[in-house]
Formats: structure tokens, C-alpha cells, sequence
């Protein structure tokens, strides 16, 4: 993708577009995205989101973010499976080299897995071009071969991009990203060369991180915002599809304190008529097969 000053699409605003019709008539599309994540204990974690400074190691941050891969990410997979609900999780490729009981797991649960870097000590934006194409490649590769099957779908640690990542990710397959989190609809992405790739609905206000961890909100305040904002998208979903995106890190969310409250409010989004809990790739396969256009 070329330097720009506006995204590489064109604006189209979200009441001048064909109605979005989803699969059986539901007003709204959810998508869970817990995002599994791996810091390798030799690279240092500031232990506050208002501080760069970290010491190696940062016990006490990685202890925290390692209980989410031992705990708090099977308590996640307990709620959504209450539920009947497939999730798509977020993947440092290196959970396949210390977690693989956690992919292993995944998959059998009929999550869709993306891909999310190689760890998440190291974005995207802090490598030169060939080496954020290899990590992106093997980042792929490693999660195919556990999982048995290539991502579809990509966020980067961070939501970090460079103006090389689009193209990288085209090279490799990757359908669709979701890194934009500048809509309630998906739209194309149109990186040159006759390649498109699909922009999916994330969110960085319904994520555990900002809310819980940057902006010290409670796990009570949490909750009321997942029904708000679910409320507004499904009134507006009556007139044209929506979709919204529940972000969530184990470490956060899986806490004991925390997880009755993932329950509560996907709960109250299960009990509405109207709503289609999909993966990210049934999201953008409906969207497409809808006739999209923008």
C-alpha cells in the first residue's frame, strides 16, 4: 500500500449504502474475538499502561498475562460453550510452541483462529520491511500446521500496521484484516495491483484492555457498555445489518472476580431474537455473498 492520507478505500457513509441483509433475517452480526497472547519473559512489560519503563523480568505484568493462558482462557471457552457460541480468537503464533493444549482446544471447539503476530512484544511497526514479511509468514505457517488450517484472518498485536503490512498479508492469503475499527460494517480495502483484502468490525471501546486495564473501568461498567452498545446496533440492525465485535484478553476477563460478567452480558445478547453469532469468516463470507460493493 502507498503512503496516503485517507485509508485505502474510498469514505462512504454508512447511511448512503444498500441494505445489509444477514443470514435469516438477523439484525446483527456478534463476533468474539478473545485474543490469546504470548510475552516471552526475556523482554520487559511495563506493569502500568502509563510507563515504557520495564525491568527484565517483569515478573509480576507476565505473571499476570501468563494467568490467562493458564486460567482465565478456559473459563472463556466454559461461558461460550454455555452458549453454544464459537469464538475467534487472536493468535500469537508462539501459544503454538509453549500452549498448544490452548489451540488444540480451539479447534476442537470449531473456533476460527487469526492470525496476531508472533508475540506480542514485538509489533509490526518495530520491524524493517523483510523482516515483518517473514514474521508475518511464519506467524501463518506455525498456526496452520498445529490447527490445520491457514488464518483467514489477521490483527496485529497492537492494531499495529506498516504501509508494507496490507500487501504482506495479501501475499499470504489473508482475506480480511481487522485492524480498521472505523465502522459497523466490513468494506474492501483496495491496496493496489487489482488486491483487495476486507476490512471486519473491531472494536477498541467493547475490549477488556482499554476499558478494564487503561481506563481502570470496573467489570460492572463493562457490562452495561456490552448492552448499550448491543442495544444501539440492534435497533439499528432492524433498518440494515451490523456488526459488533466483544474483544477480550484472558487475563482480564478470566479473572475470578470478572468472568461471571462475560456471562452475564452474553447472556443478555443470547436471550434477543435476531442475533447471529458467527466467526469472522462467516461474517465476511455473508457480507460478500450479500452483493457488497464498497
Amino acid at each position: 500500500m502507498e503512503p496516503r492520507d485517507y485509508g485505502p478505500f474510498p469514505y462512504t457513509p454508512i447511511n448512503d449504502r444498500p441494505k445489509l441483509n444477514w443470514p435469516n433475517g438477523a439484525r446483527l452480526a456478534v463476533w468474539i474475538i478473545p485474543n490469546i497472547e504470548f510475552f516471552p519473559l526475556t523482554r520487559g512489560i511495563p506493569g502500568s499502561p502509563y510507563t515504557s519503563q520495564a525491568p527484565v523480568p517483569s515478573v509480576r505484568a507476565w505473571a499476570q498475562r501468563d494467568y490467562g493462558n493458564r486460567v482465565g482462557i478456559w473459563r472463556i471457552m466454559d461461558v461460550l460453550q454455555k452458549y453454544g457460541v464459537r469464538a475467534s480468537p487472536t493468535l500469537n503464533s508462539d501459544i503454538c510452541d509453549h500452549h498448544p493444549q490452548i489451540v488444540k482446544a480451539a479447534v476442537e471447539l470449531g473456533w476460527e483462529i487469526l492470525g496476531h503476530n508472533e508475540t506480542n512484544s514485538l509489533w509490526l511497526n518495530q520491524m524493517e520491511p523483510e523482516e515483518e514479511r517473514q514474521s508475518i509468514a511464519r506467524t501463518l505457517s506455525k498456526i496452520a500446521a498445529l490447527s490445520g488450517k491457514k488464518p483467514r484472518g489477521w490483527l496485529g498485536a497492537g492494531l499495529a500496521e506498516t504501509w508494507h503490512t496490507l500487501d504482506y498479508l495479501a501475499e499470504e492469503g489473508v482475506q480480511y484484516v481487522a485492524d480498521w475499527v472505523s465502522d459497523d460494517q466490513p468494506f474492501f480495502m483496495d491496496i493496489g495491483g487489482g488486491k483487495r483484502l476486507v476490512s471486519i468490525p473491531y472494536s477498541y471501546e467493547i475490549n477488556d484492555s482499554p476499558f478494564l486495564y487503561t481506563r481502570n473501568g470496573t467489570i460492572d461498567q463493562f457490562v452495561v457498555a456490552i448492552k448499550r452498545q448491543f442495544d444501539t446496533l440492534y435497533a439499528e440492525g432492524a433498518q440494515s445489518g451490523r456488526v459488533m465485535a466483544i474483544c477480550l484478553h484472558p487475563y482480564l476477563i478470566g479473572v475470578p472476580h470478572r468472568i461471571a460478567g462475560l456471562d452475564e452480558a452474553i447472556g443478555y445478547i443470547a436471550a434477543h431474537d435476531g442475533v447471529w453469532f458467527a466467526t469472522g469468516s462467516e461474517i465476511v463470507n455473508a457480507w460478500l455473498n450479500s452483493g457488497a460493493t464498497f
